[in-house]
């Protein structure tokens, strides 16, 4: 393994960003280099995807990358409280920056409204007050900013193309 894909998006970067570097490198060098490119806070922290606490800067690449890299999120926030409101019932929770809106879905969604995998399927987060519905794969602190550190929305059935 000659160099490590790492993909990642953070506080103001919601496309997903990519950066290459070798495998005996660590966070810190690598979260180094990602706020000198994207003029980050210095008091930013690195998460792998959907983990809720920040990585132990000191650990090397090599011993968290998977077969396609590896997914990280860049925040100031540690946790980003989320809301998500159905039939008027609103539940919250504490997640990790770098969780996606996936698991979010899928925690409000099965866990806390009781739905099947199958009707959580037809439903869809998008945050309230607007129409944006965020991809699944979406990291929660693209769109939650500092020092609110919250993101609400609402569980809407999935638009249906028919024909």
């Amino acid at each position: 393994m000659t160099s490590i894909d790492i993909f990642y998006q953070g506080e103001g970067i919601r496309e997903i960003a990519h950066f290459e570097a070798a495998p005996d490198h660590s966070f810190a060098a690598i979260k180094i280099a990602i706020i000198e490119k994207h003029g980050l806070d210095k008091e930013t922290l690195i998460y792998l995807e959907d983990r809720d606490e920040p990585v132990d800067e000191s650990c090397l690449l090599r011993d968290h990358a998977g077969h396609s890299g590896i997914k990280a999120h860049l925040h100031r926030c540690r946790h980003v409280e989320a809301a998500v409101t159905f039939n008027g019932e609103t539940v919250h929770h504490a997640f990790g920056p770098g969780t996606t809106v996936a698991r979010v879905k899928t925690w409000a969604a099965e866990r806390k409204f009781g739905m099947t995998p199958q009707e959580a399927g037809e439903h869809v987060l998008q945050i309230a007050g607007t129409k944006d519905r965020p991809d699944p794969g979406t990291h929660l602190g693209t769109i939650a900013s500092c020092p609110a550190c919250k993101i609400a929305f609402d569980l809407v059935p999935n638009e249906r193309v028919n024909g």
